[in-house]
């Protein structure tokens, strides 16, 4: 086991350590320090924090609603000073403005006092999915040069071992943890946070994308992405400072992040945090607080059936889901688009605006967009289908950068567009649709097929309750389409149910779109956002037996 002592070790990372290169972030697009600061002078998150416990110390700021245990409640000034005793707990252990704190944890109000105390103290949070294997954290640390790690107890043994070099862990919980320190250490000192002048240019957190396609890159937000956020989140989702958002999703991720945290802090609203999504609590804990925003995912449409009960609830912010689709469920539906790159919503509609059937709206303020014919590099026009580049200053309303990554930076940009390697079309008036990843983009004998139109026709067959279509290798046509299903409940005609989907799609699609395999499984991979991981349905699709 990995030995880390509670020795302090005051050090400080060089900036050739923190691999910060404002130079090459000026070449693709902007970014400068100069520009930062002058856009948002004087903001930085401590400064955020600091408003709201002057001006409204006394309005709850955040819930926390677990289903063991009590409820805990943070007015803005019990929480910009419980911040403040993490920020002045880390400078106590020798952490300094720069460094890279690892946090590796569950929603907690651990992990949202460690988020905010390190960005006080202008150290750097590490925010990695806790579904991370060893090989996976490893790399995490060793990429970003975290100097130090925050976890939970079922967790410091995998932090341990995949970081021997961390100068200390410290480990929430009130029993004595296997390796590392209590997180209260960080709590029970002297030493207090004196605030600091405010630096919007500087880096904030790190996250790492879901690495579904590739190696996972190093996403590094600023202090003036944060205040981005909370400025235009709020406006984008029509919330208030007298309106409550639900927080279920994994605080490290940039939706809960910067989509909803910063929103609620952008105008001292209340967060309500629950450790993860369930339906058995969700009307309950809706009921007890008042919530009037949630995020919306398709796994949440559960609780929405039958009756639902009387409340304030009235907002749902849906990445890419069109708000025509869910009008059954009584909930005023927000569609956004937007990635950890572009810190916020990039592409947002709302209900009471003037959107098509299936679009998820226009552009957002702050943001330009341009749909482009992926080999040439034409632009396209109406109704065409090409891939969504977007642009924005970086460091504000797109990410500062991929750190320490210039080959992932000069392919994810072009003459100042950022690539999203999202396919949309460009509709009448302004409307974008989103139509699917590019990486999922089937080439079947020089043919391009649409996954999504391919799915869209399976949906429709009976028995068929989720779908997701990939490309499998094939000998002389490069790839051909195969449908991996999820059915309502056991179907024991599979066979039947199999060729049902091959007749639909062949009355419907042309037939090079035509899927030549159907696989039937239990659930899908999924990852982060409940996204399922393609990848590895391609990876058993290309293991089954080959096509002819």
């Amino acid at each position: 086991m990995a030995h880390h002592s509670s020795v302090v070790r005051p050090r400080q990372l060089t900036e050739s350590e923190h691999c910060y290169d404002m130079r090459e972030v000026q070449a693709r697009g902007g970014g400068d320090a100069t520009r930062i600061e002058f856009q948002q002078h004087g903001q930085d998150v401590p400064w955020l924090l600091g408003w709201w416990a002057k001006s409204r110390p006394d309005h709850t700021a955040v819930i926390w609603d677990p289903p063991n245990g009590p409820v805990q409640r943070w007015s803005y000034a019990e929480l910009y000073r419980d911040a403040g005793r993490v920020a002045a707990g880390l400078a106590a252990r020798g952490v300094m403005k720069g460094d890279h704190i690892l946090l590796h944890a569950d929603n907690s109000p651990e992990f949202m006092l460690s988020w905010l105390g390190a960005g006080l103290l202008g150290a750097v949070s590490v925010t990695t999915n806790t579904r991370s294997v060893a090989s996976e954290l490893r790399f995490f640390i060793e990429k970003a040069k975290c100097v130090a790690a925050i976890t939970q107890p079922e967790y410091a043994d995998l932090v341990s071992g995949a970081g021997p070099h961390l100068d200390w862990i410290a480990v929430t919980g009130a029993e004595s943890p296997s390796v590392g320190d209590r997180f209260s250490s960080l709590l029970n000192h002297d030493k207090t946070f004196d605030g600091r002048a405010a630096e919007p240019a500087a880096p904030f957190c790190i996250m790492f994308t879901s690495g579904t396609t590739s190696r996972p890159k190093a996403v590094v937000h600023t202090h003036a992405n944060a205040i981005w956020a909370s400025r235009n989140g709020p406006r984008n989702i029509d919330l208030g400072p007298d309106d409550r958002y639900l927080i279920y999703l994994p605080l490290f991720h940039t939706n809960a992040q910067s989509w909803s945290l910063f929103s609620v802090l952008g105008v001292g609203a209340t967060a309500v945090v629950m450790p993860k999504w369930s339906t058995s609590r969700f009307w309950e804990v809706v009921l007890r607080h008042g919530i009037t925003h949630m995020s919306f995912l398709p796994f949440c449409q559960a609780s929405f059936g039958g009756d639902r009960p009387v409340s304030g609830l009235r907002v749902g912010v849906a990445g890419a889901l069109m708000p025509d689709s869910v009008d059954r469920f009584g909930l005023q539906i927000y569609s956004a688009f937007g990635m950890t790159e572009t810190v916020t919503h990039a592409i947002n509609g709302k209900p009471c605006e003037p959107l098509l059937p299936g679009s998820m709206g226009r552009i957002a303020a702050g943001y330009e967009m341009a749909v482009v014919e992926q080999e040439s590099g034409r632009r396209c026009g109406e109704g065409e289908i090409g891939e969504l580049w977007l642009r924005g200053t970086l460091g504000i309303q797109m990410f500062l950068e991929y750190l320490d990554d210039p080959e992932s930076n000069a392919a994810a940009f072009q003459d100042g567009w950022f690539k999203t390697g999202d396919l949309v079309e460009l509709g009448p008036a302004g409307n974008v649709f989103y139509r699917e990843r590019n990486n999922d983009l089937l080439k079947v004998g020089g043919e391009n097929v649409s996954a999504r139109q391919v799915e869209d026709v399976i949906l429709g067959v009976p028995s068929v309750a989720e779908v997701a279509v990939v490309a499998k290798r094939h000998e002389w046509l490069d790839q051909v389409p195969v449908a991996f299903v999820v059915t309502h409940g056991e179907v024991v005609d599979k066979a039947g149910l199999e060729r049902r989907i091959i007749e639909s799609c062949r009355s419907s699609l042309a037939d090079f779109k035509v899927p030549r395999a159907v696989y039937f499984v239990r659930q899908f991979p999924r990852g982060t956002l409940d996204k399922i991981l393609k990848n590895k349905l391609r990876e058993h699709a290309d293991a089954a037996e080959p096509i002819r």
